[in-house]
């Protein structure tokens, strides 16, 4: 009997062992970029504003008429675990920037600042203390802007703790990009732009005396690049930028591709039984339907899901052409057997400023990602670029909620939200060209529609994961 209790004994001391060898490997994979003294293994990049080391803390300070300045790391990392705290005080913008580079004269990214033609661009982890509260959302410096605001993940934005130290962490694996502030996940991207590149700590450009000597602080500067292991899944909405495809998380929520980038399958013509190929074409993972006179459906064009759906998160990317006009529609029943295009709530799809739909309706009802002739979308500032230039592509979404809840959205930007059911909905059918349409917009369940109006669209990345 002794002599069991001493086995047991060596096994639990064992497995103590064992475990404090684990957790000291744990901490030996972690390698400090700042080493509390110095700026060694950094390099400043862009702007002047100045950088200097105090008390084991780095210390950023604004500089006036400067452009964005970056304190950059002399080594590239491709994947990582990246955690850093700092603390800001007021409204100073500020970021972390991450799988960076700076262009030369053969690169093709933003150039935005012509006092710095050598210009910093990549992925870049906000750090926002104003009242928009984006503070770990991704943006993409001097390329395409937002990638993930925290408009998609709303829940995030009181993570950030202005006036106190906050903790950031990147996971960069592969191809997924996720971000947490202080213990809170805010961002989930899937993107494959820039497999790797530096990490910089950003003081942003000021133009305004007031601005002049705000500070930004950094401390616990510190990264893994071996034997990576992500953070479990956080249920948060997931940005896919690569065309056509599901991440696993993507998957594990319940999201499916509508429509599989290569062929027909499951999809068919509006009150027909065969696809229009006639009108419709495949080519490089595009779905594309061809440009004739402008006429709505004359070609008898517009294809529907084989499926029908009542409560969604429908999502897609489009790319519009000079004087294009589509829509994607939902809730298509084809029980009104009209001689046009079929009838639905309509996503609208438009060149506001060149197509003459634009000016027509009521305020604006019938510009992009509006409500099609019911309610106008939401207008950013252009700055914001929730609408792209003709011939980039954009990302629609259509959310139907259970309750009825409504929203469109259009490259991370919510523009219309509303109830079906409600007598503002109601209001608004019986002022628009739908009034003559019983219980329009009220089936509980339709197919999801691709318009034809006789101008070349392209689609692609068509996904669904049904609420």
């Amino acid at each position: 009997m002794k002599s069991k209790y001493v086995l047991l004994f060596v096994l639990l001391l064992g497995s103590a062992s064992f475990k404090l060898f684990a957790q000291a490997k744990e901490k030996v994979q972690w390698v400090h970029l700042f080493n509390g003294k110095d700026l060694k293994g950094w390099k400043q990049l862009n702007g002047k504003a100045n950088y200097e080391v105090k008390n084991g803390e780095i210390i950023g300070t604004t500089v006036l008429n400067e452009p964005n300045s970056f304190l950059a790391t002399e080594k590239k990392y491709g994947d990582f675990i990246f955690e850093v705290e700092f603390l800001v005080n007021g409204d100073m913008n500020s970021g972390i920037q991450f799988r960076s580079e700076i262009n030369d004269k053969n690169d093709k990214c933003n150039v935005t600042d012509k006092k710095t033609p050598e210009r910093v661009h990549g992925y870049q982890m906000e750090i926002d203390p104003s009242n928009r509260a984006w503070s770990g959302g991704i943006y993409d410096e001097a390329r395409r802007g937002w990638l993930y605001s925290l408009e998609n993940n709303p829940a995030a934005k009181p993570a950030f703790k202005n006036g106190a130290w906050n903790h950031y962490r990147v996971e960069c694996i592969g191809n997924s990009i996720r971000t947490w502030v202080n213990g809170v996940a805010c961002s989930h991207l899937i993107d494959e732009m820039t497999p790797s590149g530096f990490i910089a700590l950003q003081v942003h450009g000021i133009s305004q005396a007031s601005q002049v000597g705000k500070q930004i602080r950094w401390r616990n500067v510190r990264i893994q690049t071996d034997h990576l292991k992500p953070s479990p899944a956080d249920n948060i909405f997931v940005i896919n930028t690569i065309p056509n495809n599901l991440s696993e998380d993507e998957k594990k929520s319940g999201m499916r591709l509508l429509w599989d980038g290569k062929t027909t399958n499951g999809w068919r013509g509006a009150y027909k039984n065969y696809f229009p190929d006639n009108v419709w074409y495949i080519e490089n993972g595009t779905l594309n339907v061809k440009g004739n006179n402008g006429a709505e459906s004359a070609n008898g064009g517009d294809i529907v899901t084989q499926d029908e759906f009542g409560a969604f998160d429908l999502q897609f990317e489009f790319k519009i052409t000079d004087t294009a006009n589509s829509g994607v529609k939902y809730f298509v029943t084809e029980k009104e057997n009209t001689t046009g295009s079929a009838i639905g709530l309509e996503y609208q799809i438009l060149d506001d400023e060149k197509h003459p739909d634009g000016k027509l309706g009521s305020i604006g009802n019938r510009t992009m990602a509006s409500l099609y002739d019911l309610i106008p979308s939401l207008k950013i500032t252009p700055s914001r670029r929730e609408k792209l230039p003709i011939g980039e592509w954009n990302r629609g979404r259509v959310i139907v909620n259970p309750d009825g809840k409504v929203e469109h959205w259009i490259n991370g930007w919510k523009v219309v939200e509303y109830q079906r059911g409600t007598q503002y909905f109601y209001a608004l059918v019986a002022r628009s060209k739908y009034e003559k349409w019983p219980n329009f917009g009220m089936a509980p369940k339709g197919h999801i529609l691709l318009q034809e109006h006789g101008t070349h669209v392209s689609f692609r990345s068509i996904k669904i994961k049904e609420l």
